[in-house]
């Protein structure tokens, strides 16, 4: 080996890594996009609606942005540990890393860092993904990591997320990544159909589906929490130390995301009872009707006649009438006269 350079000739190079999960960047954008639109067409709103429409619209784009980011992200469960360990199958060499484990809903992510970078003239520097989504098979890639002859950290660690390890976790995290999903799924579903509500004159609907969106949210982390929470833990051993796992940022994320909108959805109730021409005001909803009239979409809403405003109830109204008229009523009063004394 002192004449390759310490180096292993028959093991792939490593892949070349992109600096964020491709699906995540395709998410932000979009959304950054649609905010960055928003923004342009703010000065054609005029007065306190502008700050308003504002406030709605970042408000909106962040919880659907949230609850499609954590569906793909890699970060629900993470641990990362500095240790010195084994490189690779076969060579009694030893490098100083950090090895970092990242658990999402579909799939565990794996990286190696060397400190440093270079060592034993390579470049230390993994970022593999196995999967364990509908249509994938977590074992043949698997079999396909220990072909390629990757280090050993990233093969121990991919090994016990393995359907044949007795650790398992492999139909822990797998159960708790399907159910998690589906229930965010829905919660994108209540978002999407919110937004189109609270577009209409329909808000006490509209809050009811916000509410519906933090719920749902609510209900994965409960799946994803029961279902890790099956099994104890799993020793985790790498060379000199041990790798410790804990709820990653899109877990919290969505706790955070999911609690804003039931807060939301509950403001929005409560405000309908107390306050509903300031709710439709919010949402730029006030037509200008009567502030003492209240609109009941069960009742008919304004169309019932029980809320015609005395304004639109018919009077009686003076009419001027012509000079000749006049007159002419008049004669006809006079020759009533006798007919009313007898």
């Amino acid at each position: 080996m002192a004449s390759l350079g310490h180096t292993f000739p028959f093991y792939v190079g490593r892949k070349p890594i992109f600096p964020m999960d491709t699906t995540l960047a395709v998410i932000v954008a979009i959304f950054v996009t649609a905010l960055v639109t928003f923004i342009i067409i703010l000065p054609g709103i005029r007065g306190k609606m502008r700050l308003f429409w504002l406030l709605r619209v970042v408000t909106s784009l962040f919880i659907g942005a949230v609850i499609l980011a954590v569906n793909f992200s890699s970060e629900w469960f993470v641990g990362q540990v500095s240790t010195n360990t084994s490189y690779k199958a076969f060579s009694s060499e030893w490098i100083s890393a950090d090895v970092g484990l990242q658990v999402g809903l579909g799939g565990v992510n794996i990286t190696l860092t060397g400190t440093p970078v270079q060592q034993l003239n390579e470049t230390i520097n993994y970022n593999e993904k196995f999967t364990w989504q509908l249509g994938e098979n977590y074992a043949k890639e698997y079999t396909k990591a220990l072909e390629k002859g990757l280090p050993d950290p990233v093969l121990y660690l991919a090994e016990k997320f393995t359907p044949n390890s007795p650790c398992g976790l492999h139909g822990q995290y797998r159960l708790a990544g399907h159910y998690t999903s589906a229930m965010l799924w829905v919660a994108f579903l209540c978002w999407l159909l919110a937004n189109v509500m609270l577009c209409m004159p329909v808000l006490v609907y509209g809050g009811h589906m916000v509410l519906a969106t933090g719920v749902f949210q609510l209900l994965g982390l409960l799946f994803f929490s029961m279902a890790t929470s099956l099994t104890s833990p799993c020793a985790l051993r790498l060379g000199t130390a041990t790798l410790h796992t804990h709820h990653g940022p899109a877990f919290w994320l969505t706790l955070t995301t999911g609690l804003l909108c039931m807060l939301l959805g509950l403001a929005m109730a409560v405000a309908h009872k107390v306050q509903p021409q300031r709710l439709k005001a919010f949402f730029n909803q006030n037509t200008g009707e009567d502030p003492a009239l209240e609109w009941n979409p069960e009742e008919g809403g304004l169309l019932s006649p029980r809320y015609r405003s005395t304004a639109e109830s018919p009077e009686p109204q003076d009419i001027p009438l012509s000079e000749a008229y006049s007159e002419a009523c008049c004669k006809e009063e006079h020759h009533r006269e006798p007919d009313c004394a007898l």
